[in-house]
């Protein structure tokens, strides 16, 4: 017999907050979650209106604090079983510690907080608490990262001595922020977004998928915030270069004033035996270099192991992907595997059983942690003269 789906509840996503949507596609997409009710806007009318206007029936909270003390009143099964944050960054501490304190799985966008200070509590209630807890960084979520992920820690590239990982816009590149676009408005904002704009906003995603596919942590870095937009309160240009726990060096670095570039994150890793390259933008492949040997794409799909580069792989890895090779994956399945492997730790969860939100199939609580402590030391290194600060 199937299992029930779960239910999921939205904090923020209405007045046309777009990250919502790929959110609520992702959580549609297998038919073992469904969005059942949502807490949509910081003004109490338009929340139930918003939730009233939905796509789909939900039940509408006039306020995130509401939703949370009614629902964690239901027995399992009647009650959300995770709750979805998709506000301002600003808005995510509160409703997150609510949650956990509440016994209720999170599942919050990225960057967890805006101070190293507040992660650092999430951190400490998640682990009194024991809930499962997902920070959204999406392009963990495509099957490609997975598969960078198996050949960089099986040790196909020998010991790494380089990483560059790098994601470019062209977005702001002039005052979007005055033109009326709310994506720009909140992000430009220090109240809202934090101390930084460009590397809060996509420098974590640069930063978690270097550390996704390697398994490297940053021990030092050297900072550049810079604002190229006269006028804009935070940057829009963001470079680290950073000093690796195996003795590695690499580049953590971010744009949002690159005129064409769209959400260009790409990595590259460099090893003592060869090379690896990603590019979320094409993200149906990897591509190998070896030395002394043609270049290597490897497509979704249709992975064989043991072909002379490739050893054993997962079972779990080659069975992942759903459609065939030349049928593109995309941004919505990026989510919906995130959810559905988030999906798996909040069921064990429900059960009483062991989960293990260890940081392997999604970001998880310490993941979003550590953003936050990049991000805090670049901060602190371009304050000072771009000077070598240490990560906490």
């Amino acid at each position: 017999m199937s299992q029930r789906p779960l239910n999921v509840g939205l904090i923020g996503g209405g007045g046309g907050a777009f990250i919502v949507n790929p959110h609520q596609r992702g959580i549609h997409s297998d038919g073992t979650r469904r969005v059942t009710c949502g807490a949509l806007h910081p003004d109490p009318q338009k929340a139930m209106q918003f939730a009233a206007e939905w796509p789909y029936p939900m039940q509408g909270y006039s306020s995130y604090s509401e939703m949370i003390e009614q629902e964690s009143r239901k027995p399992v099964g009647e009650r959300i079983d995770y709750a979805l944050i998709v506000t301002p960054n600003n808005v995510h501490f509160d409703p997150a510690m609510k949650c956990i304190r509440a016994g209720i799985p999170v599942f919050c966008e990225k960057p967890l907080t805006v101070s190293l200070s507040e992660a650092d509590q999430l951190v400490e209630a998640v682990e009194k608490y024991k809930v499962p807890f997902a920070v959204s960084h999406t392009y963990l979520g495509h099957w490609t990262s997975l598969f960078a992920r198996h050949i960089v820690r099986s040790g196909l590239l020998g010991e790494i001595r380089w990483v560059d990982a790098c994601y470019h816009q062209g977005w702001l590149a002039g005052r979007t922020e005055d033109q009326g676009v709310q994506q720009a408005e909140w992000r430009t904002d220090p109240k809202q977004a934090g101390g930084s704009c460009c590397g809060g906003d996509i420098g974590t995603h640069a930063l978690m998928q270097m550390r996704f596919v390697t398994g490297l942590e940053v021990t030092e870095l050297c900072a550049y915030l810079e604002t190229f937009v006269p006028g804009r309160r935070l940057d829009d240009h963001f470079t680290t270069y950073v000093k690796l726990n195996n003795g590695g060096r690499g580049l953590v670095r971010a744009s949002q004033i690159a005129h064409g570039h769209k959400n260009d994150l790409r990595l590259e890793v460099n090893g003592t035996l060869g090379t690896l390259y990603w590019v979320q933008e094409e993200p149906e492949w990897v591509r190998i270099f070896l030395p002394g040997q043609p270049d290597r794409v490897y497509w979704r799909a249709v992975v064989q192991p043991n072909d002379g580069f490739l050893k054993d792989i997962p079972e779990w890895l080659l069975k992942e992907p759903t459609i065939p090779s030349g049928h593109p994956e995309a941004f919505h399945d990026a989510f919906g595997r995130l959810h559905r492997f988030f999906e798996a730790d909040v069921r064990a969860y429900n059960e009483g059983k062991p989960f293990a939100a260890d940081g392997s199939r999604y970001a998880n609580i310490v993941d979003g942690r550590t953003g936050m402590a990049f991000i805090a030391a670049a901060i602190e290194s371009s304050h000072s003269g771009n000077s070598w600060v240490p990560m906490k």
